[in-house]
C-alpha cells in the first residue's frame, strides 16, 4: 500500500521546458516540513520537456502523453496516479515563494469545510494576478464587453466578475479560484469527482468549483501562501485559436449551468461585441502611431471570434 503524503503536486505542461525546470527547482527549494511528490504530466511537448524532467527531477513521477489531451484530461491523470491527502493542481508558468505549498496546506487543515483552496498570485512585474471570480453569467459578460467592468474597477456591482474591488488581502468565500494554483481536498474530490474533460482549455477550473460549491464544499481564497505566475505561457503559442477556445468553454460552461438560450444569448453578446470592435480597430488604424499598432495585434483574434461566433468552428492548433 503506497504512503499517504500530505500533498500531491500535479504539474501538466505543454512545451514550457525553461519555465518547467524554473517551477520544479522552486518548489524542491520551497517545500519542506510537509510530505509530498510532484507529478509532471507532459502533454506531447516538442521542445524536450519530458526528457528534461527525466534528466535533471529524477524524484518527480513523469507520464508522457502520446498527444496533448487537454488541460482537464492530464490533470485527471495525475490526480488518478496521485497519493496525497490533497492534490496541487500547480501551472508549469509559476514558481513556488516562501514555502507557498506547505502554507496552503496548514491553510486547509485548519479550514475542513474548504474542498478547493486558491492563493495569492503575483503577475511577473509584481502586481496581483486576479484570480478570483464569480461564475460567468449573462450579467457579468455583459458588463464586461460593455467595458464598464474596465471603467469602474474599484464598483462592487461593475467590478463583480473579477472582484476587482477587493485587495486579495483577506481570506474569502469566492466562486472560482483559478486553475494555476488549487489545492483540492482529497476527500471532496472523491465526492465531486475530477475535472470534466468536455473542456480542452479553459472553463475547467470553473466547472469544477461550480460543482464544488454545489456539492457544499466551500472555495477559498488564502492571502498567506504566495507564488509568481508568468501568464500564458503555454497558450501564447497559438493565441488566436486559445482565444476561441477560451470563449467556446465559457459558451458550454453557460449552457451547462443556465441552459441552451443562456449560451444563444451570449453567443449572440460576443458576436456583437466584435462586430462593433472591428470598425473601431479600423478607425484606430487610420489614426497612426501607438493605436495603430494595437489595431493590428487585435484585428485578427478580433476576426477570429468573430468567425466562431456566427460558424460554431473551432480551429485547433495543438
Amino acid at each position: 500500500m503506497p504512503q499517504i503524503l500530505d500533498v500531491s503536486i500535479i504539474i501538466v505542461n505543454w512545451n514550457t521546458r525553461d519555465l518547467l525546470r524554473d517551477c520544479l527547482r522552486s518548489i524542491y527549494e520551497e517545500t519542506g516540513g510537509i510530505g509530498f511528490e510532484v507529478i509532471v504530466v507532459d502533454n506531447a511537448s516538442s521542445d524536450g520537456s519530458a526528457d528534461m524532467v527525466a534528466g535533471e527531477f529524477p524524484q518527480a513521477k513523469l507520464i508522457r502523453n502520446r498527444d496533448n489531451r487537454g488541460f482537464a484530461a492530464a490533470n485527471n491523470q495525475g490526480m488518478a496516479a496521485a497519493v496525497g491527502r490533497y492534490f496541487l493542481l500547480l501551472n508549469p508558468d509559476t514558481r513556488v515563494l516562501d514555502r507557498a505549498i506547505a502554507k496552503a496546506v496548514d491553510f486547509a487543515d485548519s479550514h475542513p469545510e474548504a474542498g478547493l483552496v486558491g492563493c495569492r498570485t503575483l503577475l511577473g512585474d509584481g502586481q496581483v494576478q486576479l484570480n478570483c471570480y464569480m461564475f460567468p453569467s449573462l450579467l457579468n459578460l455583459m458588463l464586461s464587453l460593455s467595458r464598464l467592468a474596465a471603467a469602474f474597477p474599484r464598483s462592487r456591482f461593475f467590478g463583480r466578475s473579477r472582484m476587482t474591488w477587493w485587495d486579495y488581502d483577506t481570506i474569502m468565500s469566492v466562486d472560482v479560484v483559478a486553475g494555476c494554483f488549487m489545492l483540492a481536498c482529497r476527500e471532496a474530490v472523491q465526492q465531486v469527482g475530477p475535472m470534466s474533460e468536455e473542456y480542452f482549455m479553459y472553463s475547467e477550473d470553473t466547472d469544477w468549483c461550480w460543482r464544488f460549491h454545489k456539492a457544499g464544499w466551500k472555495v477559498l481564497y488564502a492571502p498567506e501562501p504566495t507564488i509568481i505566475h508568468y501568464w500564458k505561457a503555454s497558450s501564447s503559442q497559438c493565441a488566436l485559436d486559445m482565444h476561441v477556445f477560451q470563449r467556446r468553454s465559457v459558451l458550454m460552461f453557460l449552457e451547462k449551468k443556465s441552459g441552451k438560450l443562456t449560451r444563444w444569448i451570449a453567443n449572440g453578446l460576443f458576436c456583437t461585441a466584435s462586430m462593433i470592435r472591428l470598425p473601431l480597430l479600423a478607425a484606430y488604424y487610420l489614426m497612426g502611431g501607438h493605436r495603430a499598432e494595437v489595431a493590428k495585434q487585435q484585428w485578427p483574434m478580433t476576426m477570429t471570434a468573430l468567425r466562431f461566433h456566427l460558424t460554431g468552428r473551432v480551429p485547433r492548433c495543438v
